[in-house]
C-alpha cells in the first residue's frame, strides 16, 4: 500500500501568491479555488449569480464572491487569474474579463490560466489518479476519495461537485496519491485542450463512454479521441480500469492500444452479482468468477452499484485499501448532491435531484427512480439545461428518454449561448416529447410550475428533479410546498 507522507513542497512551490477567479460559483472553480486558498495562496474571486449548492459551499467556507461582475473586482496585486469556462466570460460581453487581459497585456502582468491547468500545477509531484468518462465519474472520483481517505491515505482531491462523501470538493491532503475528476470538456474559452490532458496522469478510472457535449464534438469520433490522448498519458506501468457498458465503451476499449482492467454489472473482469435492490441495496463483488466481497450501500440504482464495481476494481487491485476498507467505504457513502440525494425527509412525497446533463445521466436516474419507487406514480421536472439537450441535432434523445415516467414537466430551455449552436425551442421539444407518447406539460416559470405541479401532486408520488441549472430555484421551492401539502408525521 502507498503510506508515504511527503511534506507539502510541491503545494507550496505554487509560482504564484494572490490569484482572483472569474466564475468562482462554478462547481470545478469553487473547488479549486478553495484547495488553491488551503494550499497557501491568497484567494478572491466573483461571478454574476450565486445559487445553492455553491452559495452554501462559499458560506460554509467563509469564501466572499464579488458580485456582480466589474473591472474593479480584480484586486490590483492579483499575480494569477482564473477565468471559468461560462460562455459569458469572454472580453466582448464581460468587463471583468476584459480588464483581465489588459493587465495581462502588461510587462510584468498578471498570468491567466484555466482551473484545470492550476489543478495541473498544484499535483505536480503526486501521483495522480484521473476519473473520466461521460457519466458516473463525479460519484466514482467521490466514491474513490472517501475510501482512500478512510483508509489513511490522506490524499489530494478536486471533485466538481458537492459531495456528501467526503465532506468536501477539494482535499489539500499529505499523501503522494492525487484524485482529479478529469473532464473531457475544453479547457477554456482560449484552450479548446479538454481538461483531464493537463493532469499527468499515473492512473486513469474510466467510467462509461456515451457521446456527450454535441457542440464541441459534433461526431463520435472526435467526442473518443481526447480520452485515446488520456490513455496514451499513462505510463506503462500505470493502471487503467475502464467500464464496458456505456454505448461507446466496447467499441472505445476495442481500439484502445493498452492493458486495461475491465468492470461493469454483467461484463468485464469484475462484476456485480446477486444484487438485491432496497433501501439498503447489496451486490456480491467477483473479479474474474472469484467472490471478493459482499457489498452494501444506500444508494439508489444499478449505476451506483456499477460505479461501486469499478471502484472496488481499482482500490483492491491496486492495493490502496483492504477489502474491508472497501466494504466499509462503500456502506458509509453517503452520496453526491444532485446525483440522486433527498431533498426533503419531512414529506411523504419521495424527492430526489438528479444531475440531468445528459441523456446518458437521465435515463439512469429514471431508472434508479423506477426501481426503488416502483409503486409510486413518477414525476419528472425536467429542465433542458446543457448545450446538447437544447440543440436541434440531438433531439432524438427525447425520443425515449422519459419512458417509463407517468407524467413529466419541461421548463423553459436555458437560453445561457443559444446563438452559439442550433438552439431548440421549447416548443420543438415539447412536439418530439409528445410525439413519443409521454404524458408532458411546458412549464415557463418557477411560479407556474409551483402551482401546477402543486395541483397534481399526490401524498404517495415520487418526484426527480432532472437538470444541470436551478430550475429557476424550483429545487428549493417545490419540497417546501410538498411538505406542508403531504407533512410526515411529527415533522412539523
Amino acid at each position: 500500500m502507498i503510506r508515504e507522507l511527503p511534506d507539502k513542497a510541491t503545494m507550496a512551490a505554487f509560482p504564484f501568491r494572490k490569484a482572483h477567479f472569474i466564475g468562482l460559483a462554478g462547481v470545478g472553480m469553487s473547488a479549486t479555488a478553495i484547495l488553491l486558498r488551503d494550499s497557501g495562496v491568497a484567494v478572491t474571486g466573483s461571478d454574476e449569480a450565486i445559487y445553492p449548492p455553491i452559495s452554501q459551499v462559499l458560506a460554509r467556507e467563509e469564501f466572499a464572491c464579488r458580485a456582480p461582475y466589474a473591472a474593479q473586482n480584480i484586486p490590483d496585486d492579483a499575480d494569477l487569474i482564473v477565468i471559468g469556462k461560462n460562455a459569458r466570460l469572454v472580453p466582448n460581453e464581460n468587463d471583468e474579463v476584459a480588464e483581465a487581459f489588459r493587465r495581462a497585456a502588461r510587462p510584468g502582468g498578471p498570468k491567466i490560466l484555466s482551473f484545470a491547468e492550476v489543478l495541473a500545477l498544484l499535483s505536480r509531484g503526486h501521483e495522480n489518479i484521473v476519473v473520466a468518462g461521460s457519466f458516473g465519474k463525479t460519484t466514482s472520483v467521490s466514491m474513490m476519495a472517501h475510501c482512500l481517505a478512510s483508509a489513511g491515505l490522506d490524499p489530494s482531491w478536486m471533485i466538481g461537485a458537492v459531495p456528501l462523501s467526503p465532506a468536501r470538493a477539494s482535499n489539500a491532503g499529505r499523501g503522494r496519491l492525487f484524485l482529479l475528476e478529469g473532464d473531457e470538456y475544453p479547457s477554456s474559452n482560449t484552450d479548446n485542450q479538454s481538461k483531464f490532458l493537463h493532469y499527468r496522469p499515473a492512473h486513469v478510472l474510466l467510467a462509461p463512454l456515451a457521446h456527450d457535449h454535441v457542440n464541441v464534438f459534433p461526431t463520435i469520433e472526435s467526442y473518443i479521441a481526447p480520452f485515446h490522448q488520456l490513455f496514451d498519458l499513462v505510463p506503462r506501468d500505470g493502471l487503467i480500469v475502464a467500464a464496458t457498458s456505456g454505448a461507446l465503451s466496447e467499441r472505445f476499449l476495442a481500439e484502445a492500444k493498452r492493458d486495461v482492467v475491465t468492470f461493469g454489472l454483467t461484463r468485464g473482469d469484475w462484476r456485480a452479482g446477486n444484487i438485491e435492490y432496497g433501501a439498503v441495496s447489496q451486490f456480491t463483488l467477483t473479479e474474474r468468477g472469484r467472490e471478493v466481497a459482499r457489498v452494501k450501500t444506500t444508494q439508489l440504482g444499478a449505476h451506483n452499484v456499477e460505479n461501486m464495481v469499478g471502484i472496488g476494481a481499482f482500490v483492491l487491485t491496486r492495493g490502496l485499501a483492504s477489502v474491508e476498507q472497501y466494504t466499509a467505504a462503500m456502506a458509509s457513502f453517503r452520496g453526491v448532491m444532485r446525483r440522486l440525494d433527498r431533498k426533503s425527509d419531512h414529506t411523504s412525497v419521495q424527492m430526489f435531484e438528479g444531475f440531468g446533463s445528459s441523456y446518458d445521466k437521465a435515463k439512469s436516474a429514471i431508472a434508479a427512480m423506477k426501481k426503488h419507487f416502483a409503486q409510486r406514480r413518477l414525476l419528472v421536472v425536467f429542465e433542458p439545461h446543457t448545450f446538447s439537450w437544447r440543440n436541434r441535432n440531438k433531439l432524438e434523445w427525447y425520443d425515449d428518454v422519459f419512458s417509463g415516467c407517468d407524467r413529466v414537466f419541461i421548463f423553459e430551455p436555458a437560453n445561457q449561448g443559444a446563438g452559439a449552436h442550433e438552439q431548440a425551442s421549447l416548443g420543438e421539444i415539447m412536439d418530439r416529447v409528445n410525439a413519443a407518447g409521454v404524458d408532458a406539460m411546458p412549464i415557463h416559470s418557477c411560479e407556474e410550475a409551483l402551482a401546477k405541479i402543486g395541483a397534481e401532486l399526490r401524498k404517495d408520488d415520487a418526484v426527480l428533479f432532472l437538470t444541470s441549472g436551478d430550475i429557476g430555484g424550483l429545487i428549493e421551492r417545490l419540497p417546501l410546498l410538498a411538505e406542508k401539502q403531504y407533512p410526515l408525521p411529527g415533522s412539523a
